[in-house]
């Protein structure tokens, strides 16, 4: 088993910054790749970036400039740095993580971009 912890979310202006962070814990094993998905009111969920143990990323379009994510491997915690946030951005954000033989997910963060 895998457990995931988040934490860093919350109510934000528009233009506004946040981070999340994500610590997986438990039977770690060629953890390939971490990433963060959100899901919005009546939308499906997306995938928003992703990080693989090689350091490779993708972003989804509307992020691409105004997001990073980035891992320490030796803490196997996932890190997304979120700029310029916008009211779009809100959303339930979860952090995913790959590893051999499955995915986990985490109980997701509430971030609120709003006046």
């Amino acid at each position: 088993q895998v457990q995931l912890v988040e934490s860093g979310g919350g109510l934000v202006q528009p233009g506004g910054s946040l981070r999340l962070s994500c610590a997986a814990s438990g039977s770690i094993f060629n953890l390939y790749a971490m990433g963060w998905y959100r899901q919005a009111p009546g939308k499906e969920r997306e995938l928003v970036a992703r990080i693989t143990s090689g350091g490779y990323t993708n972003y989804v379009d509307s992020v691409k400039g105004r997001f990073t994510i980035s891992r320490d491997n030796a803490k196997n915690t996932v890190y997304l740095q979120m700029n310029s946030l916008k009211p779009e951005d809100t959303a339930v954000y979860y952090c995913n993580v790959v590893v051999v033989g499955g995915d986990y997910w985490g109980q997701g963060t509430q971030v609120t971009v709003s006046s």
